[in-house]
């Protein structure tokens, strides 16, 4: 008997925005949908501005009250609130308490870390399927790799082996509140080892981990590579990405495999000019994290970065695209290859899709996992996956 179905949480932000758009076209008629944050007044402009009549429910993200009041009210929650390591844990809690559904954004490892240790027994008590990482970090990835490992089960070839997600296209831009989160994670491994430890764990986010395989270092995760014949060279956020689909093989048991090998890898053409890309990229990446870390060169880069509340413009979204593809050795040596792709800017406009389809799910749908910190694939697997088909997403995979 609880007054709404889904609360978006952070319904004023860049991504809220356009998540609150994107459920005003397409939540099912009659689903009870309340926006959720800080600011009455700015609550009630977004809604004013879809045209929909649905009720604002007030709450800080350091007001613990009011929290619990929020998660008590609703079936399921959507968050864009972050950085969520500064802003998230109190929410998690009082969802996990509350026997509340909960989705968020977060591409912070060490949030979700944060987050198992804190509230996954809750969460497992109450029932509530804590989900994190339901945009473009991680679906693409968990779904695509929980989809290969679904066709090979069903073909009788055996488990997962060296299993490898190439980005092969992309168009977008970046928002200040991914910048934001950027900073917020070079500042806590700066000044703590452990948790620079923890971070370059392959399974830092195992429900055990000493019963994680020893498969070495992660392969090819800093370096430039060919990839059925493409020129691969690092994926920004395969780190995460990684961390979340080992954690998904775990939860299951290892249904993926013991031997499961998992990699994140970002694709440049099979022209000469693919390794030189490859290279800049790598560079970039380097250079943007270190210059974050050393605070002469960070104050240069905050003031080029995007601030907080600002992102790609209307159009950028709207030309946006990305296609990933998931290639995989079984166990029997058949082969396979999962494509998930999407229009929209990958980080706004289709990020919107799946964390309003992820809160749909969670809020609407008879899902067969139990409670905990869970992950896309084991919290709604193939549910998101056909919801996200509806929705004009390719997500097939093909025997090679």
């Amino acid at each position: 008997m609880r007054s709404h179905d889904l609360v978006l949480y952070g319904a004023t932000g860049f991504v809220g925005k356009i998540t609150a758009a994107y459920l005003a076209r397409s939540a099912p008629a009659g689903t009870r949908i309340a926006l959720g944050g800080r600011s009455r007044e700015r609550l009630e402009a977004v809604r004013d501005q879809l045209g929909v009549d649905w009720p604002v429910v007030v709450a800080d993200s350091a007001d613990a009250a009011a929290l619990e009041a929020l998660a008590a009210s609703t079936t399921a929650v959507a968050t864009t609130v972050g950085p969520y390591a500064r802003y998230g844990l109190p929410l998690v809690a009082a969802c996990a308490a509350a026997g509340t559904h909960y989705a968020d954004l977060t591409g912070e490892a060490l949030f979700v870390r944060d987050a198992i240790d804190a509230s996954h027994d809750a969460a497992v008590a109450s029932g509530a399927r804590i989900v994190a990482s339901c945009g473009f970090d991680s679906v693409p990835s968990d779904l695509g790799v929980l989809l290969t490992a679904e066709a090979a089960r069903a073909d009788g070839a055996g488990q997962l082996t060296d299993t490898t997600l190439v980005l092969v296209s992309a168009r977008g831009g970046v928002s200040g509140g991914t910048v934001d989160s950027l900073r917020g994670m070079v500042d806590v491994v700066t000044a703590d080892s452990d948790k620079r430890k923890a971070l370059t764990d392959p399974y830092s986010l195992s429900p055990d981990r000493s019963a994680e395989p020893d498969l070495g270092r992660e392969s090819d995760a800093t370096g430039i590579s060919r990839v059925d014949g493409r020129w691969t060279g690092p994926f920004v956020m395969g780190p995460h990405n990684t961390r979340i689909v080992r954690r998904s093989n775990a939860l299951q048991d290892w249904a993926y495999g013991r031997t499961f090998r998992y990699r994140e890898l970002m694709g440049f053409g099979s022209s000469p000019a693919g390794p030189v890309l490859a290279a800049a990229t790598a560079a970039g990446i380097l250079g943007v994290g270190a210059g974050l870390a050393f605070k002469p060169t960070r104050v240069l880069l905050d003031r080029v970065l995007p601030k907080p509340g600002e992102g790609p413009s209307v159009k950028t979204q709207e030309n946006g695209h990305f296609t990933v593809e998931v290639t995989a050795t079984t166990t029997s040596g058949a082969r396979y290859r999962t494509t998930v792709a999407a229009t929209g800017d990958p980080g706004y406009a289709a990020t919107a899709v799946m964390l309003g389809e992820s809160g749909l799910c969670l809020a609407l749908d008879e899902l067969s996992s139990g409670g905990g910190v869970l992950t896309p694939a084991t919290a709604m697997g193939d549910r998101l996956a056909d919801r996200l088909r509806a929705a004009g997403f390719t997500l097939r995979t093909e025997r090679l």
